[in-house]
């Protein structure tokens, strides 16, 4: 038995998780081994981690077939799936550690298939106390953070009623590139998944279990609002899970502080719930920052015009496997080092009784590419967290199910990505023109 087990090893994403859990700072207080179908290849991974074979348990697993599944599961007590897409591979796996009540994290950013095991396991999950989290990289874990703490920084301020009007994350991504296993996998969505499916994931609050109000619709043109200067951006396709993603935070939050309220007004977890809750007026949007509006408006429409392309013509599809990389490949070490990644989100209060709204600036900082390098810092803490901090994990949490970062792991994610040393987290009330830094 481990305590976490990455399955997919031998990929490229899975050799940077093990590199990171190999040299983590606890990694005395926990154990991890490795699954993937060649026994060469695993070999290779222990090898490259400068250990022996039997400092890590290999497994030898194909995961097209449920019995390996079920069978390599039971050795773990977390499950990182690296193995996309996640669409074709991924359900046997939930499954299968829902069935065993195992916990599971995963750097999925597939909505129709997010959405498909929701309906299929979140009940299944709650009664097996499985906690299931996909989309633990860069989709979606610092959107659905900027959008916790700026919360939590608007409270600090106005007090537990205070609720969210407006959340706007600005993206700059520094050396940004993309892996075969991830191109393969959107072209897997866009001939293999059915149109009614692309189609349900479009509405809002796709993945959330309640209803809110209107959100922001796609546009050529973004603007960060309160910026000391003029900050412009193009829609950014990431948002078309990172924003799902924090909806569905944001309905779990709203489903527990309605909960509480009805269930019992007295008990003190009713008001550490409403100080998770958005509120009801909560919108989200997200773009990548360009140098001019010009910039951005060019960008949004060629964008535009690939994107078109890929979905409907086969030919481009078939030239577009020809030149990006293979599954297996991935940045090269000195692009991992040199990239980069800011977020800066600002957040808008509802307007209190008094007309007024107070404003929260967030930053989400990180060193290194942001794609692979930092999603597999974030992917191991989320494992972390389950394996080795689950008495400490927020209440929203604590009985299973089919989660989001923030929903399962919400403050202590927080401070294990800010102890990661990659990885820098604030946030701070924008009072005139004097920011106040909070934690």
């Amino acid at each position: 038995m481990v305590d976490i087990l990455i399955l997919g090893a031998t990929g490229y994403t899975g050799r940077l998780i093990a590199q990171y859990l190999a040299a983590h700072p606890q990694r005395s207080s926990f154990t991890f081994g490795l699954a993937a179908r060649s026994q060469s290849r695993l070999e290779n991974v222990v090898r490259g981690l400068n250990l022996s074979e039997g400092d890590i348990p290999t497994f030898i697993v194909d995961i097209t077939k449920p019995s390996d599944v079920d069978a390599v599961v039971q050795h773990a007590k977390v499950v990182i799936n690296t193995v996309g897409p996640y669409w074709r591979w991924g359900t046997s796996v939930v499954r299968a550690c829902v069935q065993q009540g195992k916990h599971y994290v995963d750097l999925t950013g597939e909505v129709h298939w997010v959405k498909d095991i929701i309906f299929e396991l979140d009940y299944a999950a709650v009664k097996s106390g499985s906690i299931v989290v996909p989309c633990c990289g860069l989709d979606s874990v610092p959107s659905d953070v900027l959008a916790f703490v700026a919360n939590k920084t608007l409270k600090s301020f106005g007090g537990p009623s205070t609720t969210i009007d407006l959340s706007t994350s600005a993206w700059k991504l520094g050396g940004a590139s993309i892996s075969g296993g991830t191109f393969s996998t959107i072209l897997t969505a866009l001939e293999e998944v059915p149109k009614h499916k692309q189609l349900a994931i479009r509405q809002d609050f796709a993945l959330s279990p309640v209803k809110g109000t209107h959100f922001p619709r796609p546009r050529i043109l973004y603007t960060l609002p309160h910026s000391d200067r003029p900050v412009y951006g193009a829609w950014y396709f990431m948002a078309l899970t990172n924003v799902k993603v924090v909806q569905r935070s944001w309905g779990l939050f709203e489903l527990a502080h309605r909960q509480s309220q009805s269930v019992d007004r007295a008990n003190r977890n009713t008001v550490d719930v409403a100080q998770l809750s958005y509120g009801p007026n909560f919108k989200y949007e997200e773009f990548v920052v360009l140098p001019s509006a010009l910039r951005a408006m060019m960008y949004s429409v060629i964008f535009a015009v690939i994107a078109t392309s890929l979905v409907l013509f086969k030919p481009v599809r078939w030239f577009a496997r020809r030149i990006m990389p293979s599954p297996g490949e991935g940045p090269s070490e000195k692009q991992l080092q040199a990239g980069f990644l800011k977020i800066t989100n600002i957040t808008t209060s509802s307007p209190n009784a008094g007309g007024e709204k107070i404003i929260a600036r967030s930053i989400f900082r990180g060193r290194g590419d942001a794609g692979y390098f930092l999603s597999s810092i974030m992917i191991s803490e989320c494992a972390l967290a389950l394996a080795l901090d689950g008495a400490i994990l927020p209440q929203t949490g604590r009985g299973g199910g089919v989660l989001t970062p923030m929903t399962a792991f919400g403050d202590v994610l927080i401070e294990r990505l800010r102890r990661s040393k990659c990885i820098d987290i604030d946030s701070e009330l924008l009072v005139g023109t004097e920011p106040r830094k909070t934690r």
